[in-house]
């Protein structure tokens, strides 16, 4: 793993791939949070409505983490951001969700495949900025935790449950488009996530077109297994 200090003068090239990883967490969290809270503000029912307000705030609570990380790092929160504003857009535009229970889904598969990725190139980080990811994405909210109120509607109505099988096929597609143009677009991440590769896979120079086969690979195994726990087909 590689190991950085806290910069006391101008940032290094490792520190910037790290500023890099952690704008996006940041600003994910905050996508999340207003999707979330417009899931909230719709819900059917006053206790899903509860639930998901409660999901959303904590959101914001984890992006505090990430930010207080860029400004040790000598970043600037709203700067490391910015290079992702409008992101999600274009997958925002071609996956408008017909019903209610198509967003949730669409946040709960978007959410997840955008933390997964952010969890495997903080594998490239040095050992302060990772623990400030991995500790960001696998405590409080969680994407997975909208998958009670899906895995319930989905076990008692079999119809619904088989057009939101078929509405996840289609947003992890969408979403693992989003990974690609993220990877293409911005060499820091590409770089993390293909020091990680590299580790894993033990090959000395992974090409553009085998990091992104790995990733893919990895992104698409959590994303069935994610599917298997609201008991829908992948």
């Amino acid at each position: 793993m590689i190991d950085v200090e806290q910069p006391t003068g101008p940032t290094t090239g490792a520190t910037q791939d790290a500023l890099e990883l952690l704008g996006l967490v940041a600003y994910t969290e905050l996508a999340s949070f207003g999707r979330l809270a417009g899931d909230a503000a719709h819900a059917p029912t006053l206790r899903q409505r509860q639930a998901l307000s409660r999901m959303a705030a904590e959101l914001l609570d984890r992006q505090e983490s990430v930010l207080a990380r860029v400004a040790e790092l000598g970043g600037d929160p709203e700067t490391c951001m910015a290079s992702f504003d409008g992101l999600f857009d274009d997958f925002d535009e071609r996956t408008r969700p017909s019903t209610w229970w198509e967003g949730i889904l669409k946040g709960y598969v978007g959410q997840g495949v955008a933390d997964d990725f952010c969890l495997l190139a903080a594998g490239g980080l040095d050992d302060r900025s990772r623990d400030v990811v991995v500790g960001s994405l696998t405590q409080g909210a969680r994407a997975d935790r909208s998958a009670a109120v899906i895995a319930e509607a989905a076990t008692a109505d079999p119809v619904l449950a088989a057009r939101l099988a078929l509405w996840g096929r289609r947003i992890v597609g969408e979403a693992l488009g989003v990974v690609g143009v993220v990877l293409a677009r911005h060499p820091a991440l590409d770089r993390l996530v293909a020091e990680v590769s590299r580790e894993q896979a033990a090959e000395a120079t992974p090409s553009v077109a085998s990091t992104q086969s790995w990733v893919f690979s990895r992104l698409t195994a959590e994303h069935t297994r994610r599917m298997d726990r609201l008991g829908l087909a992948a």
